[in-house]
């Protein structure tokens, strides 16, 4: 698992190509390295994997999420 801070910078760079037009082809293709390495960095095969794995991994995240556990 990489890092948090390169982690970190992956996921927003991620979610900032995600907000630039995916059809124009220079966006598309950081798109798809960013999340071509984020999978790589967290030991996913997909890009939502990728991004719920190193999220876990940030400081600050609860690793075991009890929110559908009745109180």
């Amino acid at each position: 698992m990489a890092h948090p801070a390169v982690l970190n910078d992956l996921i927003d760079r991620y979610q900032t190509l995600r907000l630039l037009n995916p059809k124009a082809p220079e966006v598309r293709r950081r798109l798809d390295d960013v999340s071509y390495t984020l999978c790589l960095a967290t030991g996913t095969s997909d890009i939502d994997a990728a991004l719920l794995a190193a999220r876990l991994h940030l400081p600050g995240a609860r690793p075991h999420d009890d929110s559908a556990v009745p109180a």
